[in-house]
């Protein structure tokens, strides 16, 4: 029973040791893709803000060219 014992606790530390670095990287693994994920929806985020502004700007500038336009004939 001794040597039973003997052999199987360096067994068992052995594979406790490993189960924790083996739990250690699925967390590392979960926590990296959970930062990518939100980094995706970070950046969906500004690409639709972007997108509003620059649709903003683009109608500025097609209001004043109309309002050009309609004071130059109204000129003459």
């Amino acid at each position: 029973e001794t040597a039973i014992l003997a052999s199987l606790l360096p067994r068992n530390i052995s594979m406790q040791v490993f189960s924790a670095l083996l739990e250690n990287a699925a967390s590392e693994q979960g926590a990296r893709m959970s930062a990518m994920d939100s980094a995706t929806r970070n950046a969906g985020d500004m690409i639709k803000k972007q997108t509003i502004k620059y649709n903003r700007q683009r109608q500025a500038n097609i209001t004043k060219e109309l309002i050009e336009i309609i004071s130059g004939a109204e000129a003459l």
